[in-house]
């Protein structure tokens, strides 16, 4: 049975509160899964991957950056909650991290068989958090945004990197893709990138609608297609694990 359940932790003084997802049909320690979410913060999109990452048999926790009870109720709030962040790279990190900590903190993880995801959003935040030198075994970043003001801090990447682009994303055009490329190249890193034709922003998010032109939209093959490689990554960064 999928158990989901609200957890508090914190970082300094700011009150943090994530979604933990785990079967309890499954005994032992098990690889655990970071899941870092969009501007909209923690909400059911991202308890839905949770849900679907315990389904697999892995511990997974929805990282809080925002704070408890900071839920973005309309775009413009998302987008500035989420720009605070990305312009203060330290303090993203730092939430990032506190999540990590009560990931490992639990019980049931391996704590040498550990992964982070992220969703736009999301996918920036895992990205600085590879770049920190967490000691995460695997990253992957679902149409997240792939500029750093730090590139340099590449080469302190730990584990393997996979990003899942959307080759129309307007939000994270060619430039942006190219300099990241380099900058993986750069630092040594092993990554690899997987481009979705006909794919632009929030390919894996059915509430981005479903109209390309606006330059967020749900692409159902997309989103298969990028889950299946996400499930093939884990294969290769978990150790004796035959999902």
């Amino acid at each position: 049975m999928i158990l989901l359940k609200a957890v508090e932790y914190r970082d300094g003084d700011t009150t943090l509160e994530g979604i933990l997802g785990s079967d309890d049909g499954v005994s032992g320690k098990r690889p655990g899964v970071l899941v870092i979410h969009d501007w909209w913060g923690v909400g059911p999109y991202v308890e839905k991957r949770v849900e679907q990452l315990a389904t697999l048999g892995y511990v997974a926790l929805a990282a809080d950056i925002y704070g408890k009870r900071v839920r973005p109720a309309t775009m413009g709030e998302a987008a500035e909650f989420a720009n605070h962040y990305k312009a203060n790279r330290s303090l993203l990190r730092s939430r990032a991290y506190a999540g990590l900590k009560a990931l490992k903190d639990n019980a049931s993880v391996n704590i040498k068989s550990i992964a982070a995801i992220g969703y736009c959003f999301g996918g920036t935040a895992v990205l600085e958090l590879a770049r920190s030198g967490a000691d995460v075994a695997g990253f992957v970043s679902f149409h997240g945004g792939l500029e750093t003001p730090t590139p340099d801090d590449a080469k302190n990447i730990r584990g393997k990197v996979l990003v899942l682009h959307g080759a129309d994303d307007p939000i994270v055009p060619s430039p942006e893709v190219l300099a990241f490329q380099d900058e993986m190249r750069k630092a040594h890193v092993d990554w690899q990138m997987i481009i979705y034709g006909g794919a632009v922003h929030s390919f894996t998010n059915p509430g981005a609608g479903h109209e390309p032109s606006t330059g967020a939209a749900y692409n159902e093959k997309a989103d298969k297609r990028s889950w299946q490689a996400m499930k093939t990554f884990f294969q290769e960064v978990f150790e004796n694990i035959g999902k």
